[in-house]
């Protein structure tokens, strides 16, 4: 057999990526790319919970935000600058644009259940307890418990 390569034989994945990558980047930089999976990671759960970047072009980077979250970031930019660049390992973020993304409010933590009644015996052995922080925290603890067994 010569070293002729059959065309439908396999090919290396390094290949295959510009073509399914082309469409991805054509609108985003590669480190706006980076940037949008990784936001959580970059800023922390709670500014991505109210943040989210939209564009990065020519040095800047647009973040779409709640409106009083725009203004505690403007104190925070540069820190916050240094740590994007620092994620993505180059200079790439010199400014922040903020604007204003309708329906990004954290969202409210779901009501917590009732809890559950204590069993007779644990009750009782709770009432058997001096009055104090141990009977308290064991009351909790026993909530707690009882209440992921419904």
């Amino acid at each position: 057999m010569g070293g002729a390569r059959s065309p439908y034989g396999p090919r290396p994945l390094g290949a295959l990526l510009p073509a399914l990558t082309r469409s991805a980047f054509k609108r985003r930089s590669p480190a706006g790319a980076m940037l949008l999976a990784d936001w959580v990671n970059v800023v922390g759960p709670a500014l991505a919970a109210v943040t989210r970047p939209q564009r990065l072009a020519q040095g800047t980077l647009t973040l779409g935000c709640t409106g009083p979250v725009a203004m505690e970031l403007s104190h925070l930019a540069p820190q916050l600058i240094q740590r994007i660049n620092g994620h993505l390992g180059r200079v790439a973020v010199e400014r922040l644009r903020f604007v204003q993304l309708p329906g990004l409010a954290p969202k409210a933590a779901p009501p917590r259940p009732e809890p559950a009644p204590l069993p007779p015996a644990t009750h009782a052995a709770l009432e058997a307890l001096p009055s104090g922080e141990l009977r308290e925290a064991l009351a909790k603890l026993a909530a707690g418990v009882y209440r992921n067994r419904r």
